[in-house]
């Protein structure tokens, strides 16, 4: 009997969905939750975080991704307390070190799917050295940088992503330093894949999310998200919905720019970078391991021939 061949899928790179009927999808959204004391959440009423927990954990569910094999790491922040509500392995560690803790995890367990969240505070100012040597070494794991313009935790002081001349309470006169662009940080220190997107923009989130987390190296997804409380109260923008709009505004896509590093007051939105040819940290340093039990060494490394062959 002729069989109809199946057809080819739409988005090449992106794992095909896990398809569900919608009570056991409900049940297997749950399940990836610590569904006790811990909620209700932590969280403002309007803040993005929740969304994009929500999201990303529906990006793993449909990747394939079984709890058993993957280990949430976060440092210290509103963002970083996803790792207390899902119910998988989890690392809630020191503020700042998230990367070099899921680096010991990657390094001692490269079986798991290791993926970090982090806001803008802790990945890049009393984290930015290790974001920017986990990028350079390629670190073999999954980072969604939750950029909400400010700390949230702590009572809504500047961060390295607060808009020149925005608002906090540390500045209430207005912000005199110049702000990160993240995701062209990550990708000028090494990241191997580089994508941005929103809180406003669910779906095309999902898939950046599912890319990611198909990739081998050091990927990281920038989430622009709203916090009401502090960032948005302090330049008087209004409400939740209002930031939304004002991220929807703000936002394009990527394919409708020439070149998304020279876009000014706008969030491009998107695959910014994109490329596979160099090897996770995890494997390089496993390579060199069996070199040297077999009594040779790293073959080829920096300029000049430096690390080539022994005389």
């Amino acid at each position: 009997m002729r069989q109809t061949p199946k057809p080819e899928p739409q988005n090449p790179g992106i794992p095909e969905p896990v398809r569900l009927a919608e009570p056991e999808a409900v049940g297997r959204f749950l399940d990836y939750f610590r569904v006790d004391e811990r909620f209700p959440h932590i969280l403002c009423p309007g803040c993005g975080i929740g969304t994009a927990m929500n999201t990303v954990v529906r990006a793993l569910i449909e990747s394939g991704v079984s709890q058993n094999e993957l280990c949430v790491v976060s440092g210290i922040g509103c963002s970083s307390r996803i790792s207390g509500y899902v119910d998988c392995d989890t690392f809630h560690t020191l503020h700042g070190r998230a990367l070099p803790a899921a680096t010991g995890v990657k390094l001692a367990r490269p079986d798991l799917k290791v993926v970090v969240f982090g806001g803008d505070g802790d990945m890049l100012a009393i984290g930015g050295n290790h974001f920017i040597h986990a990028a350079r070494r390629n670190v073999d794991v999954t980072v969604f940088v939750l950029n909400n313009f400010t700390y949230g935790m702590t009572g809504g002081q500047y961060s390295p992503t607060t808009p020149t001349c925005a608002r906090a309470s540390t500045a209430p006169f207005g912000n005199v330093e110049r702000d990160f662009d993240i995701c062209f940080m990550a990708r000028a220190t090494g990241a191997t894949f580089v994508a941005r997107s929103t809180t406003f923009h669910v779906a095309h989130l999902k898939k950046m999310a599912k890319l990611a987390i198909g990739k081998r190296g050091f990927s990281v997804v920038e989430i622009i998200s709203q916090c009401p409380t502090f960032f948005g109260r302090a330049q008087s923008m209004g409400d939740a919905v209002k930031m939304l709009e004002w991220i929807r505004d703000r936002s394009i896509d990527v394919s409708k720019v020439t070149d998304p590093w020279q876009v000014q007051d706008k969030f491009v939105i998107g695959v910014l970078h994109d490329r596979e040819e160099v090897p996770p940290y995890s494997q390089l340093l496993g390579d060199v391991r069996r070199l040297a039990s077999g009594g040779s060494d790293c073959k080829k490394s920096g300029p000049a021939g430096i690390g080539g062959d022994k005389p």
